[in-house]
């Protein structure tokens, strides 16, 4: 018989960047309401402890990555794992949520009763896998949509007979020693141009290999907007004020490349033929065959990837690879590459909602039959929502937008007395891909995830004014969410 925890009326499934802003939130708005969180690993910190890579660092400005009540102080507004893992950490013990977390315990699945109006969720806890049961009112889904036991990795012919190692950037090894070494960085997403210029200061040469090109930006490591009011207000004020300046650049860029793709287009390649030189061939290297935020944007800070370039420590090959072979790799345009060790910057795998079996009354819930609701929760399910974060910004604004959306949610419930709240479709809907994307994660894997309407409440919008207007402002009214 599988050991019963307490009953809680929250379950917080993750202690990454969203399971923990989620549970300081509660803790904000919802003093009265228990929860716990379950953490299938032994640390906090998500993604930002179990990537440990050369260089990892975010992927978009601090001041909209981190917490809306806790704003970012740090002068860096890209910063390493290391420190985004140190907040995450200070956040939690600020508001007190670390006791909470359950470590080594891994959801496996959740049943939905309807008569006894509660979850049951299973998970395997500790080193032996014992089986521990909890039941709770809501689930909080924060666990991401990415694979976090294996990452994606091309069937590449030939790596058998490669000599040295093949490692994929979500499994850094500790031992591995790339000083004065040949390597090549297969991808150009934002794990390769992360992990170029930092390994580029210490190999012997480095070949950053991509089969197409991705868009790149130069932005700097210290904002400058942000420098001035820090200089003339209180740091918290000066951190909320760059933040909204970098939202509405945010929004600005997005919008331009939909409107004027040729426009944002022309000036990310003049950005890199500047920072390259005239003789650089850029429409081969760094030109894309489709339009700005088709894919996701690429920043470096401080221009240190085309500093790597231009220095000569790392150099760019565009071409398809043919073989590996015991010396490297063989690309179809017949150049050899030669390494001593190989680095996967493929990607990731994609996997919804942690790979957790749900049940609604003994049935197996297929998600992929589902429309999201306010891009957090399902139609016809009760009392369940998931967090996932923009793919056009950052990731946090939308998380935290959903978290006090689900505060909201609860208040309601407990002051009217209702034990369920369910969307309910009315009308038709139009369907649409929930991740409108061209990343090759995403196209690999978009038919394991649910779908959205082309309307209210059933769009999720890549627009956090409009979330926040929705999401943060709007009432709970709503004739498709039934509260009961």
């Amino acid at each position: 018989m599988p050991k019963q925890l307490e009953s809680v009326d929250v379950l917080i499934i993750g202690a990454g960047l969203s399971g923990i802003g989620s549970a300081c939130q509660l803790r904000r708005n919802c003093p009265d309401r228990t929860f716990a969180i379950f953490e299938s690993r032994t640390n906090i910190g998500g993604t930002w402890d179990l990537f440990r890579y050369p260089g990892i660092r975010s992927d978009s400005d601090m001041y909209t990555f981190s917490y809306g009540f806790k704003p970012w102080h740090d002068a860096s507004s890209v910063a390493d794992g290391a420190k985004i893992r140190r907040y995450i950490q200070e956040t939690a013990a600020e508001y007190d949520v670390t006791r909470h977390i359950h470590y080594q315990h891994k959801v496996i699945s959740a049943h939905w009763s309807s008569a006894h109006k509660h979850w049951t969720v299973t998970a395997l806890a500790g080193e032996s896998g014992e089986h521990v049961t909890l039941t709770c009112q809501f689930i909080l889904s924060c666990s991401g949509y990415y694979d976090y036991d294996e990452g994606y990795t091309p069937d590449f012919a030939g790596t058998d007979q490669f000599h040295g190692p093949i490692v994929h950037p979500q499994h850094w090894p500790d031992t591995l020693d790339y000083r004065d070494k040949r390597v090549v960085v297969i991808g150009s997403g934002a794990t390769a141009i992360t992990l170029v210029p930092t390994m580029a200061r210490e190999t012997a040469s480095l070949v950053m290999l991509q089969r197409s090109p991705t868009y790149i930006a130069d932005i700097p490591l210290e904002d400058p907007t942000a420098m001035r009011l820090k200089k003339w207000l209180p740091v918290a004020w000066a951190s909320r004020l760059t933040r909204w300046k970098k939202v509405l650049y945010q929004i600005y860029v997005y919008r331009l490349s939909r409107k004027r793709p040729k426009v944002l287009r022309h000036f990310l390649l003049s950005e890199v033929r500047k920072q390259l030189g005239p003789d650089y061939d850029v429409k081969t290297h760094f030109t894309p065959n489709y339009n700005p935020w088709d894919q996701r944007l690429c920043a470096v800070p401080d221009g240190d990837l085309f500093d790597a370039i231009r220095e000569g420590r790392a150099k760019v090959v565009t071409d398809h690879i043919d073989r590996f072979n015991r010396e490297g790799i063989q690309l179809k345009s017949g150049q050899q590459l030669d390494a001593d060790i190989v680095i996967m910057a493929t990607g990731l795998n994609l996997k919804f909602a942690g790979g957790v079996e749900y049940q609604v009354d003994n049935k197996k819930l297929d998600f992929t039959d589902r429309f999201i609701f306010r891009g957090m929760m399902f139609s016809d399910l009760p009392n369940m929502a998931f967090t996932v974060g923009y793919t056009n910004s950052s990731w946090t604004l939308k998380a935290d937008l959903t978290a006090s959306y689900v505060c909201r949610l609860l208040n309601k419930m407990a002051k009217c007395g209702h034990s369920t709240v369910t969307p309910r479709m009315i009308g038709s809907v139009e369907e649409e891909p929930l991740l409108d994307f061209s990343a090759g994660y995403v196209l690999r894997s978009r038919d394991q995830f649910p779908k959205q309407g082309d309307r209210l409440p059933w769009k999720n919008y890549q627009n956090y004014i409009k979330d926040f207007i929705t999401l943060r402002l709007g009432g709970l009214k709503d004739k498709e969410l039934e509260f009961r």
